[in-house]
Order: C-alpha cells, then sequence, then structure tokens
C-alpha cells in the first residue's frame, strides 16, 4: 500500500459534471487526483475478505440484539422494538453498507465503525474513481464492481421470495443537499438499468392521507421507498407511529438501525473478542484507560467525536451529537501517509464485497471536507 503523487487530468472537472458529479469540489477541493493510493492484489484479497467477515459478525450481532430486546443499549424507543423484530424474522431484504476500516497494508484491516442505513460517496466510489483508472491506470485494476452490484442487486430484490419489489419505486432526501441529491440520483439510474420505475420525491413532500397510508404529492400510495434519510431521525419525525402500522416496505429495512448505530461496536467486541478485525469497544471508558475514541452514539461525518490519548485530545467540528450517549472505542493506531490519513471505505452489496473508496485527511477524524483519492491495484 502506496501513496502516489499523480498528474491530474487536465479536463476532469468537465467529465465529472457531464456524469452528474456535481460537488467534486465541495468546499474548495473534495476530488483529489494529485495523488492516489496503490495496492498489491494480495493486500485487496485480505480487504475483500475481511469486508465479507465484518458483514457476517453484524448480521450475527442483528440477531443478537433482537434476541435481547437491547433497545435502550442502543436509543432506540421501546414501541420499535416489535417493528424491527418482524422485519429482520420476514428478511427484508437489504441494498447496501459501507464498513470504514483502518488499514496499513501489513496489520489486519480494522472495522472503525459501519455505515449501514445511509452510506454516500456512491458516484465518486463507483463512477469517478473508475473512468480516472481507464484513462490513468488502463492496464492496472481497481477494488471497485460497485455499479454491476448494485445493478444486480436491485434485480434480485425484485424477485425476492418473500418480499419482492414491486416495479415502482420511490426515493427521497432533504431538500437541498446537493450531495444527498447527487448519490441519490445515481442510485435511481442504477435502479432504472435494472428495469425498476424509479422516481425522486423529496422527503418533505411524502404525507400521510386518511387511511394511514403514506402518499406522493400526487396522492398516489407509496408502497415501497428508497430512504437517504436516518432511521435515527424518521422513528422520532410526527409520522413515526403510522410506520409500524403501514405496509411501506423500507430501503434500507428496520433491522438497520441497529447496524447503523455506534452502540453496535461494543456488542461485536462482547460478541467476538479479540477478534482480528475489530477493535475493542464499551459503553464506559474505564477499560480502555487514557487512549480511546468517543463516538456519540449518534453522528454523522465525525462530528462531536474525541479522540483521547493521555492528556492529548483531538475533536472533530461540535454539531451536537452525543444527548443520547458515547460509546469508547480503542483508539486505532491510523496509518498516515505523506501527513494525511486515509480511511478505507469498503462497500457490501447484499451479501457481497464490492469494492471500496479511500478518503483522506490532515487529521485522523474523516469528516465532510476530508478529500477522496482513487485508488488501483497491481
Amino acid at each position: 500500500m502506496e501513496r502516489l503523487n499523480s498528474t491530474p487530468r487536465s479536463d476532469w472537472q468537465e467529465k465529472f459534471e457531464k456524469m452528474g458529479f456535481a460537488f467534486h469540489s465541495l468546499d474548495g477541493i473534495y476530488w483529489n487526483e494529485a495523488a492516489c493510493y496503490r495496492f498489491s492484489a494480495d493486500q485487496i484479497d485480505e480487504l475483500e475478505a475481511a469486508t465479507a467477515e465484518l458483514h457476517r459478525l453484524c448480521r450475527a450481532a442483528v440477531g443478537f440484539v433482537i434476541s435481547n430486546e437491547l433497545w435502550d443499549e442502543f436509543r432506540i424507543p421501546q414501541e420499535f422494538g416489535e417493528y424491527i423484530k418482524q422485519s429482520w424474522q420476514n428478511n427484508e431484504p437489504s441494498l447496501f453498507g459501507r464498513f470504514d476500516l483502518s488499514y496499513d497494508g501489513h496489520q489486519p484491516p480494522k472495522m472503525l465503525e459501519y455505515n449501514a442505513d445511509t452510506p454516500t460517496s456512491l458516484m465518486e466510489t463507483a463512477i469517478a474513481q473508475w473512468h480516472w483508472l481507464q484513462e490513468t491506470h488502463p492496464d492496472d485494476d481497481q477494488f471497485n464492481s460497485l455499479h454491476e452490484k448494485l445493478i444486480a442487486r436491485w434485480r434480485n430484490m425484485a424477485s425476492h421470495p418473500s418480499h419482492p419489489l414491486p416495479k415502482l419505486l420511490h426515493f427521497a432526501c432533504i431538500r437541498d443537499n446537493e450531495e444527498d441529491r447527487v448519490n441519490l440520483d445515481y442510485l435511481i439510474d442504477t435502479a432504472l438499468q435494472a428495469g425498476m420505475d424509479a422516481r425522486f420525491i423529496h422527503i418533505e413532500d411524502i404525507g400521510l392521507n386518511t387511511a394511514g397510508c403514506f402518499v406522493n404529492l400526487a396522492d398516489q400510495p407509496i408502497t415501497t421507498l428508497f430512504k437517504l434519510y436516518p432511521w435515527e431521525w424518521m422513528v422520532r419525525e410526527e409520522f413515526a407511529a403510522s410506520l409500524c402500522k403501514n405496509k411501506l416496505q423500507m430501503i434500507e429495512p428496520p433491522w438497520k438501525m441497529i447496524l447503523s448505530n455506534k452502540a453496535l461496536l461494543p456488542i461485536l467486541w462482547e460478541m467476538f473478542p479479540n477478534h482480528p478485525n475489530l477493535l475493542p469497544a464499551y459503553f464506559d471508558a474505564a477499560p480502555l484507560g487514557q487512549r480511546y475514541v468517543a463516538k456519540p452514539i449518534f453522528s454523522r461525518e465525525g462530528a462531536d467525536i474525541e479522540l483521547r490519548d493521555g492528556s492529548k485530545s483531538v475533536r472533530g467540528k461540535v454539531e451536537g451529537y452525543g444527548t443520547e450517549g458515547f460509546i469508547y472505542q480503542a483508539l486505532a493506531d491510523l496509518p498516515t501517509f505523506a501527513g494525511r490519513y486515509p480511511i478505507i471505505g469498503s462497500w457490501i452489496v447484499g451479501d457481497e464485497p464490492a469494492g471500496m473508496g479511500i478518503r483522506e485527511d490532515e487529521t485522523p477524524i474523516t469528516s465532510n471536507t476530508s478529500h477522496f483519492l482513487p485508488h488501483y491495484f497491481v
């Protein structure tokens, strides 16, 4: 694993804008092809195997949490317990997720967290870096089958034995968020390529009719909804109680509330202590001494995280997360390349590893302004 200097293509901005990757220069620079990461085939195999293994562990954790009804630990309202349980027992299908991993090319990959409900960086991972590879390293390869696997997964979910998707799908995100809208437009495109009828709606425009059915602006029933909107927000909305009574099929399904929650991390460590792909994690900092990461049970983009190393402390930007409590994870020794800290975002689609993207920053806390760098392997 190496970080190499790279000459940016002269027309990369124009090409990205044509493909719909509109936020490539968010906050001055987001996509960065002045450098790239190179891996060996063995390292890619290790990352792929770790992703499959972590997916297995996480599914086992869902069953454990549901069997023991650990709703309080996960700050999930009690009234949604049965909703989650039924979703899991009915085997409601999941589309995807993204594991954030620490990896230096030598030690086993370590799971930092799991973006299981509303993972983003789809366009840059699936399409942007693939085009970069074809133009700059055509004789090399990339850990990236995300696009093909998403299309195949939509088709698979359309014929799911217990919860087949109807042909008409609604896709929703909040208004006035360019990054979310680009990610959603890309997902809509993959669904269309899979033969679905995919339609966009702002989540603020979804209504509830007198019969208790969720509807679009034309008062047509919404039977299946892909939402780029966190479950922990949704279950606290005014209409949340209707979710439990409605037959609306959700993507991601309700059981993903467990996996998109930082409380997952100490549960995994309790179930699989000393696993090579996990970091020690607890609901209390004491077992970790003076070297740990404090993570809000609900948080986004590195906000309100604290890295504690003795008397030294690094904090993420303050966004107001943490009122529900924190979990405490062992401080990972993140690798550094040219003074930057890379994090591997490794994707799972259905039950299959599907590729990776790399975010890096000058600090060990990855945020929404961290750069995205392409990769290849030889």
